[in-house]
């Protein structure tokens, strides 16, 4: 995939944030990877005729960044999902950079809760959930 700018932060709470731009070019290597050639994603013409009006991104393609962000920065190596539940609250455009914020609230029995939500860079919320991590 294309290369992005990522800012990531850790705090000593179990906090994170990362950023992520959403390119044509991504959306583009993210649908041929993923096998989902929605033309909603892809093309032009046709995402005009739909609600949006214009191409959006993968619901599942900014969710990976919940996963990336929990494996690369938050947990680290060796999490394990056990569930990740979604809520798609509003679309994502070509170009729209996304913060995904990510906050520990619970560990039993080497078992993370992880409150998890995504906002574009108008601070509207496009995607929020629970990811639930098992880190030995």
């Amino acid at each position: 995939l294309e290369k992005t700018k990522v800012s990531k932060t850790v705090s000593n709470n179990l906090k994170s944030k990362s950023r992520k731009k959403y390119t044509l070019k991504s959306v583009e290597a993210f649908a041929n990877v993923s096998g989902d050639h929605n033309p909603i994603h892809l093309k032009e013409d046709f995402a005009k005729t739909t609600r949006f009006k214009k191409r959006i991104v993968h619901g599942m393609f900014v969710a990976s960044q919940i996963s990336s962000d929990i494996a690369n920065i938050l947990i680290g190596p060796g999490a394990i999902y056990i569930s990740q539940s979604l809520k798609f609250k509003k679309p994502v455009y070509i170009d729209d950079t996304i913060e995904t914020s990510l906050e520990v609230v619970s560990i039993k029995n080497k078992v993370h809760t992880i409150i998890c939500k995504c906002k574009n860079q108008n601070n509207v919320l496009v995607l929020e959930g629970t990811a639930v991590i098992l880190k030995e």
